[in-house]
């Protein structure tokens, strides 16, 4: 009995030792005959068996491409299916040789060359009528007449000329629509809004666009300051006025009040500088006048 169990035990270690052998994995020149084939497997590419060329026209698709036409004249088009008959289309050879319009017949250039311009911002209904809110129709293309332009550019009136108390000269605002007046004549110029009114905190503003004889001439932005909420009306009216004053810049008219020489020349000659003082506060300082104007009315009082 015991000679069997000891047989059997015998058998048993073999059979687990065959067992670890087999899980450690092939013996050595397996291994190397393994790792061969792997490094013959990357550096050799992959064969793709080449495609069989084929030089037949229309091999693929033969019903659709052998019936399709190659050349203009294979295409047979009936001539009543043509919605323009030949013999109403005139050939290069008669447009060379018909006559060019004779300029007594034509339209002036000037204004309808601007009027059919799309950046110059015609009306679309009637491009004869700019729009003014964006256009530029006019702009420098020819001076005004001589006479026109003695009005606009004659020096100014030393009498017409006023001065703040705060030292800016100025000329009233009507005086400007009195020589635009008198060089184009009522009806002859006018002010085009170009943008809404802006209402700020404190200032109102808005840009214009000075119009005369159907011409745009200048564009400026108006602002006039207000300081109560019920103003601001009155503050649109002079923020217009302020604007034509800007705008006529342009034009020459009162061209002295932006030139220092004569804004120094005009204070030495017509303004004097003066204390005051205010008989609220008992506060001095000093104010502009014309030297022809009363001394300053209440609250101040000359020192």
């Amino acid at each position: 009995m015991a000679s069997i169990l000891l047989r059997l035990s015998r058998n048993v270690s073999r059979s687990a030792a065959s067992v670890r052998s087999y899980a450690t994995g092939p013996s050595a020149p397996a291994a190397g005959v393994l790792a061969q084939r792997r490094t013959a497997t990357k550096n050799t590419p992959l064969k793709t068996p080449s495609a069989e060329a084929s030089t037949t026209v229309g091999r693929g698709n033969p019903d659709i491409v052998e019936t399709l036409p190659n050349t203009a004249d294979e295409i047979d088009i009936p001539p009543e299916t043509l919605s323009v008959l030949a013999e109403s289309v005139l050939s290069s050879s008669v447009l060379r040789e018909s006559p060019a319009p004779s300029s007594a017949s034509a339209p002036p250039a000037f204004p309808a060359e601007f009027a059919d311009s799309h950046a110059i911002g015609g009306s679309p209904k009637d491009p004869s009528h700019p729009d003014w809110s964006r256009s530029y129709f006019g702009l420098s293309t020819q001076p005004f007449p001589k006479e026109v332009a003695e009005v606009l550019m004659t020096p100014i009136d030393p009498m017409d000329v006023e001065i703040k108390p705060d030292g800016l000269v100025y000329l009233p605002e009507i005086k400007y629509r009195r020589v635009l007046n008198k060089a184009f004549g009522p009806g002859g110029w006018g002010l085009a809004p170009r943008s809404e009114t802006n209402v700020g905190p404190r200032v109102v503003s808005r840009e214009y666009a000075l119009v005369c004889l159907g011409r745009l001439v200048a564009i400026a932005r108006g602002e006039q300051e207000y300081f109560d909420p019920n103003g601001i009306p009155t503050a649109t009216e002079a923020c217009k006025s302020n604007a034509l004053m800007r705008c006529c810049k342009d034009l020459g008219i009162a061209s002295e009040l932006w030139d220092p020489r004569f804004i120094r020349e005009f204070k030495a000659k017509h303004c004097v500088e003066v204390f005051v003082e205010d008989v609220r506060t008992k506060k001095k300082k000093k104010l502009w006048r014309r030297k022809d104007q009363p001394h300053f009315e209440y609250p101040f009082k000359e020192t």
